[in-house]
């Protein structure tokens, strides 16, 4: 066993996060199809394990093993800007309960978090590389961040918006004024709009009715009533809903503009066709003629976590969940434009590790957006959508050659999506060296040092095998010896504050 790299107050620390290759947009791998070679499954239990809340749905999809480079120098996945997975733990664990370990996806909790990463000056994208030891790795290995960042458009340059809500009012949304929490947050983002935008209000319960057609922003307070007026009814059918909204945005897409079907649910559909595929095929056209899907996720017991991912990957929108209001603000009042307006679609990233410099590796997280490397330059396997100003996050734990130094080139990251207007793909690259990577854990960027924290939460949260050689109290502890470091946010205040939870719920 590989002696740990731990700080002074600890007795026991151990290797960080799990990793993978994969995307936020469509299942970048078809239902049955072989996974890519350095796709390792992990055991699944002989049955379920229990939950505190009833009616939940939730997939594991494994964690990423290392990878020696010389059987394998490429990982290659779709990029993922979803953050529901780490909203849906903090409301677990304020509940007072530990997070269902087939709930946590690693690069969600990674992407929760501001990066601070400097935006493109030309382009569409600028790519970041950085890293370090790591306390929850072993002596001999490292972490490398690397991070993509989009171009970010103004508020007042984005193009106008036809926004359709489709809000499940189905019997479920009446538990825990979860449809209160729905109107309030559809509030927040009317409130944001612009005169020229548009809104229409789709419902869905048994059946699907339009409760507002398209009507501009600036009939604020007609927009306002309508989602006002909205009770909970019926069994949830949320194809008739998805039909309708779709049809309505149809009627009123507006040419080199954004146009968005915004689903608010909590994932469950028990009438018309309930299953994602059956759902998805009414949309995957929608979605090449320009009009995405974000969903964003509410409450919890009669949840399907699946449903909702599924619908927004296919989609080529994200998913989001909302288990509190300042969230929705975030979403819809601090991040409108990047909720709203997509710079790129079917981002993919490509890995290429130099065996010269790089023994193995392993991908922290993104296991259900793996894409075969062979398909890296396939534009017709989906991937994932970004966001004007969004970032995403991908954690390695590297096994460095013993010669590999500062000059040494470690990888070359490839970037290639699809222009959304002109449909025309892309790419980017960028080498990542030796010298990018810092001496001592204590000198790596205050971010980079909040990322280990998160992602090795993370890997104990879902039971990881890289993650069983420590205890939460572990990393809240190396937490409280680096807090003065961390960037000073709320986000991260938060996060401590639910790490300091979650350890003393794992005693």
């Amino acid at each position: 066993m590989r002696r740990l790299l731990l700080p002074s107050v600890l007795l026991v620390l151990l290797s960080l996060v799990a990793d993978a290759c994969g995307a936020s947009g469509p299942s970048s791998r078809p239902a049955g199809s072989q996974p890519p070679a350095h796709y390792l499954p992990t055991l699944r239990p002989e049955a379920p394990l229990p939950t505190p809340y009833d009616g939940v749905t939730f997939e594991d999809p494994g964690v990423n093993p290392f990878v020696d480079t010389a059987d394998d120098r490429e990982s290659t996945f779709g990029l993922d800007v979803d953050t529901a997975s780490y909203t849906i733990a903090r409301r677990w664990i304020e509940d007072g309960n530990l997070p269902d370990p087939a709930s946590i996806r690693v690069e969600e909790f990674v992407n929760a978090f501001d990066q601070g990463y400097a935006a493109p000056e030309t382009g569409t994208f600028a790519i970041h590389a950085d890293g370090g030891p790591s306390p929850f790795l072993d002596e001999d290995e490292v972490l490398l961040r690397i991070g993509v960042k989009a171009r970010e458009v103004g508020d007042r340059e984005r193009p106008d918006a036809a926004l359709t809500f489709v809000v499940d009012v189905s019997g479920s949304m009446a538990r825990e004024d979860r449809l209160e929490l729905v109107k309030r947050s559809l509030a927040l983002l009317v409130e944001e709009l612009r005169p020229r935008d548009t809104v229409a209000l789709v419902v869905y319960g048994s059946d699907a009715r339009v409760v507002l057609s398209p009507t501009r922003a600036r009939d604020a307070d007609e927009i306002l009533a309508a989602i006002g007026s909205l009770q909970p009814e019926g069994s949830t059918n949320a194809e008739a809903g998805l039909r309708l909204g779709y049809a309505l945005a149809r009627e009123t897409l507006v040419e080199g503009g954004i146009n968005r079907v915004i689903l608010a649910s909590d994932g469950v559909a028990n009438v018309g066709v309930t299953d994602a595929e059956g759902i998805l095929e009414e949309i995957r056209r929608d979605a090449d003629a320009g009009i995405q899907l974000v969903t964003v996720g509410f409450g919890m017991g009669n949840y399907n976590d699946v449903l909702l991912e599924q619908l927004a990957d296919d989609g080529d929108g994200f998913y989001a969940y909302v288990d509190q209001l300042d969230e929705a603000r975030r979403l819809f009042v601090e991040d409108l434009t990047g909720t709203l307006q997509t710079v790129a679609l079917d981002a993919r990233v490509q890995v290429e590790f130099n065996p010269d410099a790089v023994e193995a590796y392993r991908l922290i997280g993104f296991e259900n957006r793996a894409i075969d490397d062979d398909d890296f330059r396939d534009d017709d396997v989906e991937a994932g959508a970004i966001g004007a100003g969004h970032a995403s996050t991908a954690l390695y734990a590297l096994r460095l050659e013993g010669d590999a130094g500062w000059e040494a080139r470690l990888a070359t990251v490839s970037l290639r999506w699809m222009d959304p207007d002109t449909r025309r793909a892309d790419e980017l690259a960028e080498d990542v060296y030796g010298g990018d990577l810092a001496e001592s854990f204590r000198a790596t960027e205050p971010a980079f040092q909040l990322d280990a924290l998160v992602a090795a939460t993370a890997e104990r949260f879902r039971d990881s095998r890289w993650g069983r050689r420590y205890e939460l109290r572990d990393v809240l502890a190396v937490a409280d010896e680096i807090a003065r470091d961390l960037p000073e946010t709320a986000e991260t205040d938060d996060f401590l504050a639910l790490l300091e939870q979650a350890a003393r719920l794992e005693r």
